[in-house]
């Protein structure tokens, strides 16, 4: 049996961007994408702490350093700058494989690795 579990997840970032003319996606820090293992064009799905909303979309490499966390495209209109998101990625794995599998989790300080 397979079953979908957490892979990834970035913790409370702070949303720096929002470009509604843009066709689609979230832009994220590439430090933030190698902490969390995340890579470009990978499915995530975003909760919005500040107004409750959920959605998903696919990633966009942003500039190494910069904290960037810009949603682009319709779900600009899900997002205020300065808003706080937490970011998740899942993996379908064997459930024995499952049991013993970790996540990467992690916690920003101001959109920065710590």
């Amino acid at each position: 049996m397979l079953i979908e579990v957490l892979k990834s997840k970035l913790h409370c970032v702070r949303v720096t961007e929002a470009n509604l003319n843009y066709m689609g996606s979230i832009t994220i820090d590439e430090d933030l994408m190698d902490a969390a293992n995340l890579i470009a064009g990978e499915r995530v799905y975003i909760v919005n702490n500040n107004n409750g909303e959920r959605f998903d979309t696919y990633i966009i490499t942003g500039p190494r350093g910069s904290g960037c966390i810009c949603l682009n495209g319709a779900a600009a209109r899900k997002v205020q700058v300065g808003d706080v998101v937490i970011i998740m990625s899942y993996a379908t794995m064997d459930f024995e494989e499952a049991k013993t599998f970790k996540p990467r989790v992690v916690f920003p300080e101001n959109n920065q690795v710590k």
